[in-house]
This record gives structure tokens, C-alpha cells and sequence, in this order.
């Protein structure tokens, strides 16, 4: 059976799109997406089963803006951190039981929720790889609160985020982070990236959001916590 011209230059059109966002396809000269991360959990069991938890972190970039996002799947419960450097906001969020709060920090601060990640050391290993088509360096980090434990870390200089961790606790690296971890209190949230997605993300992602209630660190970092230890 013969396939015309037209046909195929319309299969070709209409593969374009899912070419673009495919997993595990390096996209070179992205200076706007999403980056999915798969989350797993280490640490304490809390009350709530960790398969209602968060599945998924969804990092969107716009030139020199990244906001983080985790939301449970249950009520629209989660958490958000924004860094929009020309804005010079560096805000976190959360919603939870039905309120909705804020707080404003500064470039390289730790972020509320992650006092347990403070003063960690970060140490580059020359080791690299491949991962999803991106070429990556290895690093190790040790926490003062557990010194006999060894974490690792996998970034790349590839994707073309300015500052991708000014907002987070690993501020002096400079690349996009690809297998990662948070502790908040004793809960570990480990990340892995799934796919890079080419898209167009509108500018009113990075601004600060509405009807959300200003709150100090102090705070911030106590409902954090209560949050992830449910």
C-alpha cells in the first residue's frame, strides 16, 4: 500500500511535540521547562502511609526563575519554593489543613524545613555519568548530625538554569541537581529527575502568590515540620 507525501509530513507534525518532552532525551539549549523528580522517603514512618505521600517534585525554570513544588496528591497539601532573582524574591509556601502561609527569605539561605541540612559539608569525588543523556558530576555530603553517614549528589552543568540552588541548601553548586536529598527533621526525601520537558512556562509562575499569609521563619519552619512528620 503507497503512503503519500501528505501523510507522512502529517505523522511527522503530530510526532514533534512527543519527541520534544521524551523521557531520558537529553534537550540541549532548554532555557525554559520542567524537570519531574521522583520522590522516595527514608527515616520514621509517620501516621500517614508513604504511599499517600508526595510522588513527584516538579521543578519549573524560566531563564534565571525556579520554583520547586511538591503537592500531595490528598487536598492540595504541599509545599513550594520560589527564586525569581530579578523580582528578589526567594519566598517558601505551604498549604495545609485548609490555610495557606508564606514566608520571605534571602538569597543562600536555608530554607525553612531544612535546619537539619545546615552545616553540611559537600565534596567533589571527579567521579561522572550519564544520566538521561545529561553529563554529570558525583559528589558526597556528610551532615553534623550524622557524621558516620555519606549521602551522594549528581548535577550538571547542562541545563541552562542560572543559580539553580541559590534558593536550597546546596547554594554552591552550580548546576542542576539530578539525584539529590532533603532532610526535614528526621524525614529524608530523596529525588531522582524522570524527564526534562521543553515548554513554555508563563511568567506569572515566579511571582509571589496571592492570599497566601505572611509568616516568620520561625513559624514557616514549624508547620513545615509538622506537615512532613505527619
Amino acid at each position: 500500500m503507497r503512503i503519500s507525501s501528505l501523510s507522512i509530513l502529517i505523522a511527522a507534525i503530530i510526532a514533534l511535540p512527543l519527541i520534544s518532552s521524551c523521557k531520558g532525551r537529553r534537550m540541549k539549549d532548554i532555557n525554559q521547562g520542567e524537570i519531574h523528580y521522583s520522590i522516595t522517603y527514608g527515616g520514621p514512618e509517620g501516621s500517614i502511609p508513604r504511599e499517600l505521600m508526595p510522588k513527584t517534585l516538579i521543578v519549573s525554570f524560566k531563564d534565571d526563575k525556579i520554583l520547586f513544588d511538591i503537592t500531595s496528591p490528598i487536598g492540595n497539601t504541599g509545599i513550594a519554593n520560589l527564586a525569581n532573582h530579578n523580582e528578589n524574591l526567594y519566598d517558601t509556601y505551604i498549604n495545609m489543613m485548609g490555610g495557606r502561609f508564606f514566608y520571605a527569605g534571602v538569597p543562600d539561605e536555608t530554607a525553612p524545613g531544612l535546619k537539619a541540612m545546615e552545616g553540611m559539608q559537600i565534596q567533589e569525588t571527579g567521579n561522572s555519568d550519564n544520566i538521561m543523556g545529561y553529563n554529570c558530576t558525583h559528589a558526597t555530603v556528610t551532615l553534623p548530625s550524622m557524621p558516620d553517614s555519606v549521602f551522594d549528589i549528581w548535577y550538571t552543568d547542562e541545563i541552562d538554569i542560572k543559580q539553580p540552588n541559590v534558593s536550597n541548601p546546596f547554594s554552591e553548586i552550580d548546576g542542576v541537581l539530578m539525584k539529590f536529598f532533603f532532610f526535614m527533621g528526621e524525614r529524608e526525601f530523596i529525588f531522582e529527575a524522570e524527564a526534562v520537558y521543553s515548554k513554555d512556562i508563563p511568567d506569572k509562575v515566579f511571582l509571589r502568590r496571592e492570599r497566601y499569609r505572611r509568616v516568620s521563619k520561625e513559624v514557616m519552619d514549624d508547620y513545615i515540620l509538622r506537615l512532613v512528620n505527619l
